[in-house]
């Protein structure tokens, strides 16, 4: 698919890996270097994605009028300085509570915006039909990037303390940036409609296109109540593995890690899946496959039996995400104009973010009240509901877009 398309591909599979590398890093180090309570990492989890979803608002129109691989390029700059504050901070006795929640919310804040800036420039890049072949390459990268990076990531704080895999994390932007750098191109900025500053209803345009759109609102809805919950049952179950259960430390970290190479089987099947049955049909069937599985997660218990059951669940989860999601990020593009792409994406990843934070915190409140097992069980029953959400037919609306 080109050069172009190579460098920004292995731009991001340096910042995956390197993400994968230091994945919940931040919680741990509250954890480990500041002796931080429940509250303290659940507000590390919640607020900091919270705050920097706020301010990737109005970034969105700020990315849409201008030049993408520079944007990248400064966001992954930018996660590279706030990310090597925190080792700096915590060689010199520094680190606080308050910076970690800082960078938190800027690296939230960063994502958003390169992830913006990077689906508009992919879709200059690639040719429509290559759309799907690129998404899906970007999501079997995604799962390999988390079955490897955090069993590496945990045996280098085993060994060399807990601000280890931040470093990786950080220079992982610094490298990226470089890729994106050697791509060499003429890309020229657009510009907004009339004269002078960008007008304040352009911060609204990405939710506006998807609220107006009827599949793409279904999507959208559908897809932050199911990201939300899933996210939402990742410190339950660390909780109920590590605390009640008595699950070691690497059988948690296997049972998140082996069922992410399931993520390589579903992505890669994506585009024979969808010509052989059509995109509708795989975005009902793998849109409600990833959601059903999740109940199964109350089944746990302590020894192997449990830790294939949450392995299994995982991996049911895991290839039908990974096969939905290139499906439907291609679908997502093909039906944004150029104008909105970055905007949309932005809207959507924003109100993914603060799904994610708010069911992240009132499943920690019923599981305060309740116990793990039960907020997993709410949780489960919750997900049910989201298929109802899935569009009833993308045909007909994909006849009438332009």
């Amino acid at each position: 698919m080109g050069r172009r398309f190579g460098r920004l591909w292995a731009a991001y599979a340096v910042s995956a890996y390197g993400s994968g590398l230091g994945f919940g890093a931040l919680p741990l180090i509250a954890v480990l270097a500041l002796h931080a309570g429940p509250a303290e990492v659940s507000a590390l989890s919640a607020v900091g994605p919270a705050v920097g979803a706020l301010i990737a608002v109005p970034l969105a129109p700020w990315v849409e009028f201008r030049r993408k691989r520079p944007v990248m390029i400064a966001m992954d700059l930018t996660r590279f300085a706030v990310m090597a504050s925190i080792p700096v901070a915590h060689f010199f006795g520094w680190l606080g509570f308050v910076q970690l929640l800082v960078v938190s919310a800027v690296v939230a804040a960063a994502k958003i915006a390169s992830s913006a800036a990077g689906g508009t420039y992919l879709k200059a890049v690639v040719r429509p039909d290559d759309l799907l072949v690129a998404n899906a390459r970007f999501e079997s990268t995604n799962w390999s990037s988390i079955a490897v990076g955090p069993p590496l990531g945990g045996a280098a704080i085993g060994l060399w303390g807990p601000v280890t895999t931040l470093v990786a994390d950080a220079l992982s932007y610094l490298f990226s940036a470089l890729c994106l750098t050697a791509i060499r191109d003429r890309e020229e900025a657009q510009r907004p409609a009339g004269r002078g500053r960008v007008r304040a209803g352009t911060l609204l345009d990405g939710w506006r296109h998807i609220m107006e759109h009827p599949v793409l609102r279904a999507l959208y809805l559908n897809n932050m109540l199911v990201s939300g919950l899933i996210m939402a049952t990742e410190p339950l179950l660390a909780v109920l593995l590590l605390g009640q259960l008595g699950f070691p430390p690497w059988q948690y970290a296997l049972a998140f890690a082996a069922p992410c190479l399931g993520g390589l089987i579903g992505s890669r099947l994506a585009r024979r899946v969808v010509a052989r049955h059509g995109r509708h049909r795989v975005l009902r069937t793998a849109g409600t496959l990833r959601a059903v599985w999740l109940i199964g997660l109350v089944l746990v218990r302590p020894g192997v039996v449990g830790l294939l059951i949450v392995m299994a669940v995982q991996l049911a989860i895991v290839i039908n995400m990974s096969l939905y999601t290139p499906v439907l990020a291609t679908y997502r593009l093909e039906h944004t104009p150029a104008h909105l792409v970055a905007r949309t994406l932005s809207a959507w990843s924003i109100g993914q973010q603060a799904s994610v934070a708010v069911l992240t915190a009132l499943a920690g409140l019923l599981a305060d009240a309740t116990g793990p097992r039960t907020a997993l069980s709410v949780a489960g029953l919750l997900i049910l509901v989201s298929p109802l959400l899935l569009p009833a037919a993308t045909r007909a609306t994909a006849d009438r877009t332009t």
